[in-house]
């Protein structure tokens, strides 16, 4: 069953989030995910769950305005984050959850659908393949400071 999270806060898409972005400190996960559900217009998160209840996945999306790498059109549905549990992998969980993004996307009035992985991240890159995205394009991104680290 797929559940689209309008309510804050909610801990089966707190335990996932920490689990797809480990590094992100509680609180600011918390922050966020206060921000998203108060943009009902903007944002749209799911939660999948299995038969008996559990919460195995989440995937969370926004409508950008700005370019989005690879796209023709504005606003581009993205899917800023894909999360399956280990052992809830390869049962189509993560196809239900792009469907509920599709779906959404489309009442919102896109057209298309982006979503990016890491270069090394080749399990990313196959699931997005299996599920019908076309690969646009690869970017390294860089940096430079202008100032020294204090």
């Amino acid at each position: 069953m797929i559940e689209r999270i309008t309510s804050f806060p909610h801990d089966a898409w707190l335990q996932l989030r920490m689990a797809l972005w480990p590094d992100c400190p509680r609180e600011e996960h918390l922050a966020e995910m206060a921000e998203l559900t108060a943009r009902p217009d903007r944002f749209a998160q799911f939660i999948a769950h299995a038969a008996n209840g559990q919460a195995v996945g989440l995937a969370e999306s926004a409508l950008r305005f700005d370019y989005v790498n690879g796209t023709d059109s504005s606003p581009v549905a993205f899917i800023e984050g894909l999360y399956v549990v280990p052992e809830a992998r390869t049962q189509g969980v993560a196809k239900k959850l792009v469907e509920a993004v599709i779906d959404w996307a489309k009442s919102m009035g896109c057209t298309e659908l982006a979503s990016d992985a890491s270069l090394d991240n080749k399990a990313s890159h196959a699931m997005h393949l299996a599920l019908g995205f076309q690969e646009s394009e690869r970017v390294i991104f860089f940096r430079k400071r202008l100032t020294e680290a204090q």
